[in-house]
């Protein structure tokens, strides 16, 4: 009991920090701070993973059937879309910074628009304020001769305001500090200060400007502060970024879009569009239905009047509150295309009860087959009420085989129930099924899980025909399920016996198949002595 309630801990864990990642990735970094957008995201991250557990809960709960439709499909299709969302945001950490540092090159290769924040490597390669400012002072004025200001053209007395300079026309030592001070000041004023002196000067254009360009240099530092608003304050923070002046004229917001913001909902809508891409086909292909393959399996013992017997082997329908009978009748037509001597259904054949699902099922009674079809019980039958299903089975046209043999032809049909069945003293029974059978005939074995291989070689089984793996369903869920089982998908060889394992023709959970498309399989036997 400990142990299951430490795996259930772990499993919660790992889901709230899933879901705190794709958060804060898909909803926290994409917005700009409080607002509608960001309160959706996080109310969609709290409710989607609560209609997924209910999926799982109510599936399993005598509840009516159309709250498990309720709940199944947004909770399952979110279960999908979170392991493709969460591997996508995964990737998209790798291209973060390099877009990031992309998008700081080319800001640094051109003038910052108007409200946008500069690139730390351009900011650093900018001259800098002060200078910017003084080149801008001195190009509206004429400059001064041998450190003298020109006389107005009024005829009065040379300003006693005016700046002291150097016999070689540079400012003086003491006059340096003050004049680097007021730079900044000067540059924002120009186009007022110089303005003004036009409209007020009598003299001359030229004098007139250079005299608004001296006259402010020599105010006093507060007034300077004052003409020039909040400039000195930026000039003065050393670690303030430097920005662009804003202009109503350009139509663009002061704040604008940072690269950060904006990095963040480039990779979040490109995960986001990866996701809903992957989910989207891969529903496709569930719901347009399985394709058909077709292998050829040569066995020992087969006599040669058995040549070319066909047997179209389905497994894992997973009849459920998803897929219903529109997805049981496409199975049986793409079955009944194929026309086959033998229909195998290898077990998983619903998830529900016969009461839910007795109807969905109904198609299976037209399947059409020279010596019948045959069905074995998988793991999801045990969920669902075992006895119940076979007995349904039973009266659509099928045989089940319940540790059971039968003689087809040139070869022996046996059956087992899965190993599912053991917690309620069921299970298979090898012994039951093949203990007394003439080791000359061939013998293919129906049984829904591959783990029973090594059971089959012991008793001299040719071919076993399983289901159960899904080949993983949905990449890269595959690796986990070669992990649990012998053989993933496809025929396989154990000592003299074969193994073909189907991936299925339905979908457990999510109908969605990536890197695992569902399929029906018709095998055909081949004898050697051909």
């Amino acid at each position: 009991m400990l142990v299951v309630l430490l795996v259930i801990a772990a499993v919660l864990t790992l889901l709230v920090a899933v879901h705190w990642y794709v958060w804060r990735r898909l909803v926290r970094d994409t917005t700009a701070g409080p607002g509608a957008a960001r309160r959706a995201g996080t109310a969609a991250v709290i409710v989607l993973p609560l209609l997924t557990v209910g999926a799982f809960t109510v599936g399993r709960a005598d509840a009516p059937f159309w709250l498990k439709q309720t709940f199944a499909w947004p909770g399952y299709f979110w279960l999908a879309m979170l392991l493709y969302l969460t591997l996508a945001l995964f990737a998209g950490e790798a291209v973060r910074p390099l877009l990031r540092r992309a998008l700081d090159r080319r800001a640094a290769r051109r003038p910052a628009a108007p409200g946008e924040p500069l690139a730390a490597g351009a900011a650093a390669d900018a001259p800098p304020a002060d200078a910017l400012a003084a080149d801008g002072a001195a190009a509206g004025a004429v400059p001064p001769t041998h450190g003298r200001p020109p006389a107005p053209s009024g005829g009065g007395a040379p300003s006693g305001d005016a700046v002291a300079v150097s016999p070689a026309g540079s400012p003086t030592s003491a006059q340096t500090s003050q004049t680097s001070a007021q730079t900044s000041a000067q540059g924002a004023v120009k186009g007022a200060v110089e303005a003004s002196a036009q409209a007020s000067a009598p003299g001359s254009g030229q004098e007139a400007a250079t005299t608004a360009v001296a006259t402010p240099a020599v105010e006093s530092p507060g007034a300077a502060g004052r003409a020039a608003g909040p400039a000195p304050a930026a000039a003065e923070a050393p670690g303030a970024p430097v920005t662009a002046d804003v202009s109503p004229a350009d139509g663009r917001p002061a704040g604008g879009v940072t690269r950060r913001l904006f990095v963040a909902r480039v990779v979040g809508g490109a995960a986001a569009a990866a996701a809903a891409g992957t989910v989207g086909y891969g529903t496709y292909g569930v719901l347009r239905g399985p394709s058909v393959k077709r292998v050829t399996v040569p066995l020992a013992r087969l006599p040669r009047a058995a040549h070319g017997y066909r047997i179209a082997v389905v497994s894992d329908i997973h009849i459920g509150p998803v897929l219903g009978r529109a997805h049981t009748q496409r199975i049986v037509d793409a079955i009944n295309a194929t026309q086959p001597d033998l229909v195998a259904v290898v077990g998983d054949l619903v998830d529900g009860s016969v009461a839910d699902l007795g109807s969905a099922a109904e198609p299976l009674a037209r399947l059409r087959a020279r010596d019948g079809s045959f069905f074995v019980t998988g793991n999801h039958e045990y969920f669902s009420g075992a006895d119940a299903w076979v007995d349904h089975v039973r009266e659509l046209g099928l045989t089940p085989l319940r540790n059971d043999r039968v003689e087809i032809g040139g070869f022996d049909l046996a059956g087992v129930d899965d190993v599912a069945g053991e917690r309620e003293g069921q299970g298979p029974d090898f012994a039951r099924a093949l203990g007394d059978r003439d080791r000359a005939r061939a013998a293919v074995l129906l049984a829904h899980q591959p783990v029973v291989i090594h059971e089959a070689v012991r008793h001299g089984v040719d071919l076993q025909l399983s289901g159960h793996t899904h080949g993983g369903q949905l990449w890269p869920a595959n690796y986990l399920a070669a992990m649990a089982n012998p053989t993933l998908a496809g025929l396989e060889r154990y000592g003299d016996t074969q193994l073909y394992v189907s991936r299925g023709a339905g979908a457990w959970g999510p109908p969605v198949r990536v890197g695992a498309p569902s399929d029906i399989t018709v095998v055909e036997l081949a004898s050697r002595d051909t």
